[in-house]
């Protein structure tokens, strides 16, 4: 199973997107696919859809767009499941210490990474995070 992991912009900025590889890589699974990328707003707000009624739907589209973004397509068993596992919860106060959240993420907002939720959303993001290449 393939799902995506995207470190967010403020994250690449300050070089943490190896160390979260390498987290990653220990935890078995694979990489596929590395892009460092940025995105469009149009590209942005296709990949948040899901989010488009809700009021931070523009600050999150901003965040996105404010820099680059590193895509990985990452592949194992359960992979959507144990990614999210990995990540840990959206809030980085509340995630697992360990978590790629509880290291490297400061708020709700600026969460250090975003993983699919569903096979059919990381299909879906998938294909937009890897659109360029």
């Amino acid at each position: 199973m393939k799902t995506l992991l995207m470190v967010k912009p403020d994250c690449v900025a300050e070089g943490h997107y190896g160390d979260i590889i390498s987290l990653v890589l220990k935890n078995g699974f694979q990489i596929n696919r590395l892009l460092m990328t940025r995105f469009s707003v149009e590209r942005a707000e296709r990949f948040y859809e899901v989010h488009k009624e809700r009021a931070f739907f523009g600050e999150l589209v901003d965040y996105i767009t404010g820099g680059p973004v590193v895509a990985v397509e990452v592949e194992g068993d359960d992979a959507v499941a144990r990614l999210r596992t990995l990540i840990g919860t959206t809030n980085p106060e509340d995630a697992t210490p360990g978590t790629i959240r509880a290291m490297y993420g400061k708020s709700i907002q600026y969460n250090a990474v975003h993983g699919s939720d569903s096979p059919d959303n990381a299909e879906k993001e998938l294909a937009i995070a890897f659109e360029d290449s």
